[in-house]
């Protein structure tokens, strides 16, 4: 049985976009994504996105992808919202996916734009649509541009918001102008998908945030969000500045190489990464240490 969902938080308002353990011959590591999956809601997450980039998922096997789903389902599905990463380039592929989620006992559904192939907008609106009418779950759509190549236009969004199953938006798009369009007008649950516009997002009407260094920092993360809820701006705002150097750290390169780094340094499951992703060097592996102690984060 899931936790409990509302219209304005259908998936909580604190998630982590978890990595994917991996063994140190680089095999899933089940036993050690259920350990840190409930480290994680433990730490105060109402919700894990499993699959996304931050799980590797471009090196992942969609048997893997869905064993991921059902173990972590297993260890804290009572307690937490697990929202399985099921989107791709490739439509037919990402309702595959999303089939396999739903079976796996996922409660809900993350579909990032695609990406590569940089369809135009009714391009997207279909690929959604179809996502969306592939199984009975709730879908939060995922803009990067960045990563994806296009944006989700804010026409486009207010469209995707008819559709029953299309709840929400991870925002990776960094434009707090168009974010502010398309909260006021499609009125999907709103997560800042960019952790250093947390703060900035739930200002214009964001209820969320499904974060990266919410693997180090998620207590920190929900007193930032409670500070703001209960209308603490100067609170919120401290919260903010004092972890500003673990955003900017636990971004300096890619966010998975970091987060693994992070999680080893202390003794949580991570494991090795798939290439093409590479381990910190040891200057690198020195410069996040110093990062997340200025961030207040113990290691």
């Amino acid at each position: 049985m899931a936790p409990t969902s509302t219209p304005q938080t259908p998936f909580g308002r604190v998630l982590t976009a978890m990595v994917t353990p991996f063994t140190a011959d680089g095999a899933l590591d089940l036993d050690g994504a259920q350990q840190l999956a409930a480290h994680l809601v433990d730490a105060g997450n109402d919700g894990l996105v499993l699959n996304g980039t931050t799980g590797e998922s471009p090196t992942t096997s969609d048997a893997e992808k869905a064993q991921l789903v059902r173990a972590v389902v297993d260890a804290v599905g009572d307690r937490a919202f697990v929202v399985a990463g099921a989107g791709t380039n490739d439509t037919h592929h990402s309702l595959e996916l999303a089939r396999a989620a739903q079976d796996a006992g996922a409660h809900g559904l993350l579909a990032v734009t695609p990406y590569y192939s940089k369809p135009p907008q009714e391009g997207l609106l279909r690929h959604f649509t179809a996502i969306a009418d592939a199984t009975d779950l709730p879908v939060m759509l995922y803009d990067i541009p960045g990563r994806s190549g296009v944006p989700i236009n804010t026409e486009t969004i207010v469209r995707l918001a008819e559709h029953p199953r299309i709840v929400a938006n991870k925002d990776a798009k960094g434009d707090l102008g168009r974010a502010s369009w398309a909260i006021a007008r499609s009125g999907l649950a709103w997560y800042s998908g960019d952790d250093m516009l947390n703060l900035p997002l739930l200002s214009v009407g964001a209820i969320g945030f499904v974060s990266v260094v919410g693997h180090v920092v998620t207590p920190e993360l929900r007193a930032l969000l409670d500070a703001h809820l209960n209308g603490d701006v100067t609170k919120a705002t401290e919260i903010h500045q004092k972890l500003l150097p673990v955003f900017t750290g636990m971004f300096r390169t890619q966010g998975v190489i970091t987060t693994k780094a992070a999680l080893g340094l202390q003794g949580l499951p991570g494991g090795p990464l798939r290439l093409p992703l590479v381990e910190l060097s040891p200057e690198e592996t020195e410069q996040l240490k110093r990062d997340l102690a200025a961030g207040g984060v113990q290691l």
